[in-house]
């Protein structure tokens, strides 16, 4: 008989807890945040960006003029590629910006502000 995981097992499922070299991840309560009307659990201290990988999520926004999905590139706040919408602010970049309990979500549409 299989068993149902648990929530915070699919929440770990894609992460990299015990890493050969960096050694084990320090272990850290799981949070809520909802991605475009979706709860995902997310780990205190990680990034937005980390959080929807784990969750599957692959698209943070779409272009403006061809409506192509984009996602993380770069992962260190340089690009544009991974910005969404937090909280109701556009361009967010989410590789950079740490998760927070209740955060709001979305795909973003276009490069508002910009």
């Amino acid at each position: 008989m299989s068993k149902r995981p648990r929530p915070q097992d699919a929440a770990l499922a894609l992460r990299v807890i015990h890493h050969p070299v960096l050694g084990d991840q320090a272990s850290a309560g799981l949070l809520e945040v909802t991605v475009d009307g979706r709860v995902i659990l997310a780990r205190e201290g990680e990034t937005i960006a980390a959080a929807l990988l784990a969750a599957g999520v692959r698209t943070n926004r779409y272009t403006p003029k061809r409506h192509e999905p984009r996602g993380l590139f770069c992962a260190i706040g340089q690009c544009t590629d991974c910005v969404m919408v937090v909280n109701g602010v556009s361009n967010v970049r989410t590789c950079v910006t740490p998760v927070a309990p209740g955060m709001t979500i979305k795909t973003q549409r276009s490069m508002e502000g910009r």
